[in-house]
């Protein structure tokens, strides 16, 4: 289970840990975004801090018909006690989580200031 909290302009907050490119472990709130089918965005400036390698770069659609061109990078993070590769996405925004990270769990949010978020992961099932 992965912990967090609702703040008080109602943003859903969870910690998560992100290995930098020498192997040490940092931890930082993350927004979690529903409306983002993308895995973990970070700050340049902490992608380029945290020595995370560059995959390739990317195209997006914005919901006012703009194009936006941002860079990937891979990344390892720790996800219900486990380590997992995952693609960060270059935002100079607050680090946000998308639905690719969340797929396969149980997101549930109190919407109220103070309210609980808890990311749980679903059983797997057969095929």
């Amino acid at each position: 289970m992965i912990a967090g909290v609702v703040n008080a302009v109602l943003e859903a907050t969870v910690p998560l840990i992100v290995r930098d490119g020498t192997g040490n472990d940092h931890s930082i709130e993350v927004f979690v975004d529903t409306g983002f089918n993308g895995s973990l965005t970070l700050p340049s400036s902490v992608i380029v801090a945290w020595g995370l390698p560059w995959r390739m770069r990317g195209t997006v659609t914005l919901g006012d018909g703009s194009t936006q061109h941002f860079h990937v990078h891979d990344a390892i993070i720790l996800w219900h006690g486990t380590i997992r590769h995952i693609s960060v996405e270059a935002a100079d925004t607050h680090p946000l989580i998308g639905m690719s990270l969340i797929s396969g769990n149980h997101l549930q949010i109190e919407a109220i200031p103070g309210g609980r978020v808890i990311i749980d992961a679903l059983p797997a099932t057969a095929p």
